[in-house]
């Protein structure tokens, strides 16, 4: 069988850079390939055969590689216009060469076919035409399609070491005026370094992710570090704007199987691709990996189609309210509106869906937090306070849709980093988001003891989820307690009414964790986690004994919930050195009494007419 010899079939249309960029005439509209994908040679040529061009405009997504139109010499003959800007122009639109347009990226490709951004000259990156004549655009077919498609002229860069893609990804050596063979190197970026922070957060984002979900995730360092606890998942599929060399290690060891996506079942799915050598040998015919243009991924509808999808973006910063800046740092812009608000309003929509943005806590080293009280002058919204759903740092996950501003603001300083928590409870009260009267901590000595975090299995064979108070808890706490029937009321109050007001559930869920302990047993619901139990002791530092007091609400009682949180408060207790417990318990709360008596340890009993006064030493256990 012989090889195709495309260029003899095709020679009519075969050309060198130098003789095509006689296409490109002066106040042409000029679109250049997306990303990795970007046709270098190409670009080259553009600059080093300008001499007959002026006022030409570059239009493009991004690209990864060299930009030398947008260097100062050229100003008269490129004006540059990104609509995501990428660390090759950034430095060009600081000194006013370039533009930035801000624009959702699904709606990017309706621009060049209405004309509203009109294409003269389309520079692309393809693989030799086959034997039907159907080039792939490989790597990136994103916005790139579109731009060819309606483009007076197409110039394609035939490079052989393009990976071939599958899907939605060919575009016929018709609708190609010239075909530049040039053989190189498709750009390759290093995977990047992960770190404590970024693991966390990664470890946080996973929890969030159910076996089948389908997942949207990008290139960075928080999509590398969540790859790494995504391994244990099953049937995750992927539909992507974009991915990187995490997606590797996720296919092999057969987490991603795309088995259960309602949509392009069996197939990874996205627009474009952006990582190593070894990614670009990875997808290079294999028929895993299906290729789209962006008008069908970032379709806000097709993207809500997909069962328990999960769309996972980053942002810059976020303000108490919710508001989300991700492409400028104050009156720079830094990078782009992409497709993260198709994604986020998409993954809202899905049934089961689930719409995150991730960031750290802090920026410049620490020194600033990214949750603020406002937005950074001149920042812009990118995601808007209404489209918000889950934040998450490395402090961990913060769920805002359909909350109150006051559930908003506490909900963020949660996940805040503890260094700036106290500033922004007093900035939240100056702009009367929250109650005047909210305790400060002083959070950057007061660690949230995660290891105390326990999931226990109750007689009955219901899994209830064991952690410390949060300040976050004070909504939920509430709602247990006034569900709390007359007699649990009277049992654990010693009276018949009594009232919750903010003043004082506060104090039992803002606690500094190093004298006084507070544990609460919750369970998943819809609007969130539901406190069903509550144990707590109160420490007299000078005789290190405790008040040790329980709350288990009705539905919730005799099913060993008590005995197992008596346990696990007496196991704290006694690590962090309380020699004593002590309670008053009506004689009318017998399995209180009973919980007590069979706790293990020598109780002492003593009654004053009204109530026993329970006490026992946490340092002799009964033989």
């Amino acid at each position: 069988m012989h090889e195709f010899n495309w260029k003899e079939k095709y020679k009519e249309k075969v050309s060198t850079a130098a003789v095509a960029m006689k296409l490109v005439k002066s106040g042409n509209s000029i679109f250049i390939g997306t990303g990795c994908g970007q046709p270098q040679h190409l670009v080259n040529a553009l600059v080093e055969y300008s001499s007959h061009i002026y006022d030409a405009h570059i239009v493009h997504l991004l690209t990864m590689g060299a930009a030398p139109y947008a260097d100062e010499k050229f100003r008269e003959k490129f004006k540059m216009n990104t609509f995501f800007i990428a660390d090759n122009v950034r430095d060009a639109l600081y000194k006013g060469i370039g533009d930035y347009t801000p624009i959702f990226l699904s709606e990017i490709p309706l621009e060049f076919e209405t004309g509203r951004i009109p294409i003269d000259v389309a520079m692309v990156s393809v693989t030799p035409p086959d034997v039907n004549g159907l080039c792939s655009l490989g790597v990136s077919v994103d916005i790139v399609k579109s731009a060819a498609a309606n483009a007076r002229y197409v110039i394609a860069q035939v490079n052989s070491r393009m990976p071939r893609t599958f899907g939605d990804s060919f575009i016929h050596i018709n609708a190609i005026d010239m075909l530049v063979p040039y053989d190189e190197d498709i750009i390759a970026l290093p995977i990047p370094e992960s770190n404590e922070t970024l693991r966390r957060i990664g470890q946080n984002i996973a929890s969030l992710v159910e076996d089948g979900s389908t997942i949207e995730c990008g290139i960075g360092r928080i999509p590398q570090a969540l790859a790494e606890y995504l391994v244990y998942k099953k049937d995750l599929g992927v539909h992507t704007e974009m991915f990187s060399d995490w997606i590797i290690d996720l296919i092999e060891c057969g987490a991603i199987t795309c088995a259960k996506k309602s949509l392009n079942r069996g197939k990874v799915v996205a627009s474009f691709c952006m990582g190593s050598q070894k990614l670009y040998d990875f997808i290079n015919n294999n028929p895993f990996f299906e290729f789209y243009p962006t008008e069908y991924v970032n379709d806000i509808y097709t993207i809500s189609q997909h069962d328990k999808m999960v769309g996972i973006n980053v942002g810059l910063e976020i303000d108490l309210t919710g508001q989300v800046c991700s492409d400028s740092l104050g009156y720079k812009f830094y990078s782009g509106i992409g497709g993260q608000v198709d994604f986020i309003r998409g993954a809202a929509r899905s049934r089961g869906g689930k719409a995150i943005i991730a960031l750290p806590s802090t920026a410049r080293d620490g020194k600033v937090s990214r949750i603020v009280p406002r937005l950074t002058e001149g920042a812009g919204v990118v995601t808007t306070r209404g489209d918000i759903h889950y934040v998450v740092t490395e402090y961990g996950i913060a769920y805002l849709h359909g909350k109150s501003i006051r559930k908003r603001v506490l909900d963020l300083i949660n996940i805040a980093h503890p260094k700036f928590r106290k500033e922004l409870i007093q900035a939240a009260k100056a702009q009367n988001y929250i109650y005047e009267d909210q305790i400060e901590l002083t959070w950057d000595q007061v660690a949230y003891p995660e290891e105390l975090e326990r999931y226990e299995t109750l007689r009955d064979g219901t899994e209830i989820f064991f952690r410390p108070v949060k300040p976050t808890d004070e909504p939920a706490l509430s709602e247990m307690l006034y569900s709390l029937s007359e007699e649990s009321v009277r049992t654990r109050y010693m009276t018949h009414t009594v009232v919750f007001p903010h003043r004082d559930i506060q104090r039992f869920t803002n606690i500094d964790y190093r004298q006084d302990i507070a544990i609460v047993a919750v369970i998943p619901r819809v609007s969130g986690e539901e406190i069903v139990a509550l144990v707590q002791y109160f420490l007299d530092p000078k005789t290190q004994a405790a008040e040790v007091a329980f709350l288990v609400q009705d539905e919730w009682q005799q099913k060993g919930m008590g005995t197992f949180l008596l346990d696990y408060i007496t196991q704290i207790a006694k690590q962090r050195g309380v020699k004593k417990f002590y309670a008053k318990v009506l004689p009318t709360n017998e399995p209180m009494l009973a919980i007590f008596h069979n706790s293990g340890y020598k109780v002492n009993t003593e009654f004053d007419g009204y109530a026993y006064d329970i006490t026992f030493d946490l340092t002799k256990r009964e033989q």
